[in-house]
């Protein structure tokens, strides 16, 4: 098994399904405070209507783990997509703020219950001495979707209008669906098992694997909320430095072709190196570029710092769900992962609340001084428990 062990073999049902559908996700995510604007939102209120993505993730995070225990990988991928197709065209239907609010909760509710079930999908497939590499082109298969969807939702938008996207959307959604009908299931003959014993419940799961989830989940949590501060922090400075929304969109169009770049190298060192030699630098990268930041007047400045966290980012990839997958049970793994979820959701949610409230009582420039210093203790804290884990991991 070691040696016949091919990634390729499972390359379109492992990762179609994730690309399709984040390309979907990517086209619709600039265009969703946009479309709030247009129902006669104002600024607040449409940021609030972006946030509620991120919130429908956090919601489901839990719940998430016991559907897939149930009902298995292929038939919660099939029942994600083809509701969040329906999200998607009553987000584009939509005729006020509220019913585009409910759309957009939904559409992230359903993203957590894909992303899980890939998650738990790629565990049961692929050998252990092969997982970071494959969680890792995962991680990256998202990249991939979110980097290619603003460019055919920008296409969309000329023709139809911002509404065009959520079509986009909805399309690829039923597309990815339609991928996931037809991979294998390969975790039924466990479900099985745990129907004939009664399938253990998340709270119970969580109780039993409490101390791991506390621990662990704590680095998830830093690590994610690390990921959410640079995407919240950097267009922030670059219009504190007056930078133009064309320039801001070319830096993190150049960041990200950086950062998918390198999430097969990411897991390849996983793999060969261990877990903290990549979750190190995610947080230690955007902890230094935030403290860079009060430094760059410019957009060459902005770019450079940019460019550092998106390095960082992407020799992480993949790595919170490799830490969930080495940490999670064979009885309750489903559960455990909708847990191992939530932990990173708190983060994702947390980090750009955490700024917020900075922002409330500082200035920016102080504001990422403060957090690139709590980014520094986080990274020290990140690097004890990981490299505990490398150290378990190693066989005696």
């Amino acid at each position: 098994m070691t040696t016949e062990f091919r990634l390729r073999d499972v390359a379109v049902t492992a990762y179609g399904p994730s690309v399709v559908s984040a390309i979907g996700h990517g086209a619709v995510l600039p265009m969703l405070a946009l479309r709030a604007r247009e129902l006669g939102a104002d600024l607040g209120t449409a940021a609030f209507v972006v946030a509620l993505l991120g919130i429908g993730q956090l919601l489901a995070s839990l719940p998430a783990g016991a559907l897939v225990a149930r009902i298995g990988e292929r038939r919660a991928l099939v029942g994600a997509g083809l509701i969040d197709a329906v999200a998607m065209v009553g987000a584009g239907l939509s005729a006020t703020v509220f019913w585009l609010s409910v759309a957009v909760l939904v559409s992230g509710m359903t993203w957590t219950v894909f992303l899980l079930a890939r998650q738990q999908f790629m565990i049961e497939v692929v050998p252990d001495h092969f997982r970071a590499r494959a969680m890792s082109v995962l991680g990256g298969s998202h990249r991939i979707g979110l980097f290619i969807g603003p460019l055919l939702g920008a296409l969309a938008v000329q023709p139809w209008g911002i509404r065009g996207v959520f079509w986009l959307g909805a399309l690829a959604a039923v597309a990815a669906a339609g991928i996931a009908l037809v991979m294998p299931d390969p975790g039924a003959e466990t479900r099985r098992v745990q129907a004939a014993t009664g399938h253990l419940s998340v709270w119970s799961v969580m109780r039993e694997h409490r101390r791991v989830l506390v621990i662990l989940g704590s680095v998830v949590v830093v690590i994610a909320a690390s990921r959410a501060l640079r995407t919240t922090l950097l267009p922030l400075w670059a219009e504190h430095v007056h930078m133009t929304p064309a320039q801001t969109s070319l830096v993190f169009g150049i960041a990200a072709a950086l950062d998918m770049l390198l999430f097969y190298p990411a897991g390849w060192l996983m793999d060969h190196r261990g877990r903290r030699f990549v979750a190190v630098p995610v947080v230690l990268a955007v902890a230094v570029g935030t403290l860079l930041l009060p430094l760059t007047s410019e957009i060459v400045g902005v770019t450079a710092v940019a460019l550092l966290m998106a390095l960082g980012n992407g020799l992480g990839s993949g790595i919170v769900m490799t830490l969930g997958a080495d940490a999670s049970p064979a009885v309750g793994r489903a559960q455990f992962l909708g847990a191992w979820r939530f932990a990173g959701d708190i983060g994702v949610t947390g980090g750009p609340v955490g700024l917020a409230g900075l922002l409330v009582v500082t200035p920016l420039a102080l504001a990422c001084v403060i957090a690139g210093v709590l980014g520094l203790v986080g990274t020290a804290w990140v690097a004890y428990w990981t490299g505990r884990v490398d150290r378990l991991r190693r066989p005696s």
